[in-house]
């Protein structure tokens, strides 16, 4: 684990009961690594006025030796609950699939 995020670990809530959050992970197609990562969803989100939904793109990268970036675009409906996402560079890994 590297240094910033054994930091941001100290510094930060496990996520749990967090209503604000949602939480993506996704497994690095180069070197296999899943990384998780939070999208705040009151700070984080655009707003497209035409078709009244909220959309986040975020660019991940792990903390191993691989620095692939991996892309994240999700979509939202206007209850922020998500109805798509698209993913560059990785793979969504269920929840179940820890």
């Amino acid at each position: 684990m590297g240094i910033f995020k054994k930091l941001a670990n100290l510094f930060s809530s496990s996520g749990q009961g967090d209503g604000n959050a949602y939480w993506i992970t996704v497994k690095c197609n180069r070197c296999g690594e899943q990384i998780r990562a939070r999208v705040d969803m009151r700070n984080e989100l655009t707003i497209n006025y035409d078709d009244n939904t909220y959309y986040s793109r975020k660019v991940l990268m792990g903390d191993e030796l691989c620095f692939q970036q991996i892309e994240v675009e999700l979509t939202f409906d206007k209850n922020r609950r998500l109805i798509d996402r698209k993913i560059r560079g990785g793979k969504f890994v269920d929840e179940q699939e820890g």
